[in-house]
């Protein structure tokens, strides 16, 4: 008997070994490799091409591209990187001043989908444990906003004027409440992913039938009647984003990919309308509207940026689509941001990001936040607070008074708030 076949066995459970550390070194550097000179900031913006081609995207989705702008990015700078809060409670400000700041807890338990009366100025949510609703004033006093109890609720869209709200089950079960009327509508199961209009008299969302050729971008009014197909968009529905812009002329993004690094986002409109494209640096698009909705701020990583996420803003609206495109300097999410008016807005920015979080946002979960204002016009951008409960934020919300900022802790659900001035 030969050497090799002797030891055959034992050859190739040592060859077996080798194999498994080196697939488990390159997921490391893959994903989990930390940057080891962690910043806010990423050095040099992807170039964008001015003419784009739409992929075929199924038989009737009429979305044609008509050009992109000019970018106008801004020099790269370098933030500073905060370490661990370190602060004595002599030295913890009790308003924004740009260092440790007191974080007062306004709701303890876990909340879904929290949002702000623009009226009221009162918080309202959902309480998963007793399945009501509820609001909490200014003063911290909590009233349910109804009697009714909703059982296993997963998730929950307001209307602008939150007054209605959609509410999704597990089972894909979907009504619609008016907590003014107090009356419910049930919806078809088959609608997903809903957004209210700006009057919170419709919805658009996409109408997800038996098969592809039956998947659609849909409008009706709240209570469910009425509705009507905007586009057929069948396979292509996972990079459909059904968003109704303030100014009542988009109800619906739809982002396809360009490259390896660059996507292109398309308008849709409720008549037809042609609207032009715009070509964003990155993929994992996430995004919200400007109070105008003249503006899309979004954050998309790339390959340039450690595939981490990078805030951006950009004209949207009308013939200005694309235009004015800005990098923003700094590394978290959009929907980790809230717009304060036009042109200022507050983002929770994590204090380092590890290789790929852009593309696994779950390695940030326990990162704690640090808030910045930015001012999306000229890209200046100020540290404001240092939170001194360590949160990590899931979303961000301002009071109508701008005097004070609502951070919805990822981890437990809880909210808190911080003081402006």
């Amino acid at each position: 008997m030969n050497f090799f076949s002797k030891y055959k066995r034992l050859i190739f459970i040592i060859l077996f070994i080798i194999v498994v550390i080196g697939i488990a070194y390159l997921l490391y550097i893959v994903f989990f490799r930390q940057n080891i000179n962690p910043s806010l900031v990423s050095e040099n913006p992807p170039e964008e091409n001015a003419e784009i081609q739409l992929p075929e995207a199924g038989p009737n989705l009429n979305i044609k591209p008509t050009g992109s702008s000019e970018e106008n990015v801004p020099s790269a700078e370098k933030n500073e990187v905060y370490g661990p809060i370190t602060g004595t409670e002599e030295s913890v400000d009790n308003k924004a001043m740009g260092g440790v700041t007191k974080t007062d807890k306004v709701i303890g338990g876990i909340t879904i989908n929290p949002t702000i009366n623009n009226q009221t100025g009162d918080i309202q949510y959902y309480d998963p444990f007793d399945g009501k609703f509820y609001t909490v004033s200014e003063d911290g006093t909590i009233r349910p906003l109804s009697n009714k109890v909703f059982y296993n609720v997963q998730q929950v869209t307001w209307s602008k004027n939150s007054d209605k709200a959609v509410l999704e089950y597990p089972d894909g079960s979907n009504v619609v409440y008016d907590f003014n009327k107090q009356q419910q509508v049930t919806l078809p199961k088959h609608w997903q992913e809903f957004d209210f209009s700006p009057n919170s008299n419709q919805l658009v969302m996409k109408s997800l039938g038996m098969d592809v050729d039956n998947y659609f971008l849909a409008v009706a009014n709240s209570d469910g009647t009425g509705s009507r197909v905007i586009e057929f968009i069948g396979e292509n529905y996972k990079k459909v984003y059904p968003s109704w812009s303030p100014n009542n002329q988009v109800v619906a993004l739809y982002a396809e990919g360009l490259d390896y690094d660059r996507q292109t986002v398309y308008f849709i409109g409720l008549n037809n309308e042609n609207f032009k494209s715009m070509t964003i640096p990155g993929r994992g698009f996430q995004f919200q509207w400007s109070p105008q909705g003249d503006r899309l701020l979004y954050s998309v990583y790339s390959s340039d940026n450690e595939m981490k996420p990078m805030l951006w803003i950009a004209d949207a609206s009308g013939s200005q689509i694309g235009e004015n495109r800005q990098r923003l300097n700094l590394q978290t999410w959009a929907n980790k941001c809230t717009f304060a008016n036009g042109e200022e807005i507050y983002c929770a920015v994590p204090t380092s990001l590890d290789y790929g979080a852009g593309l696994m946002p779950a390695l940030a979960d326990q990162t704690p936040d640090y808030i910045y204002k930015i001012n999306t016009k000229n890209g200046a951008r100020q540290l404001v607070a240092i939170p001194d409960s360590n949160i990590t934020v899931s979303s961000i919300m301002i009071s109508p008074d701008k005097s004070k900022l609502f951070l919805v802790d990822k981890n437990t659900g809880s909210i808190r708030q911080i003081k402006l001035h």
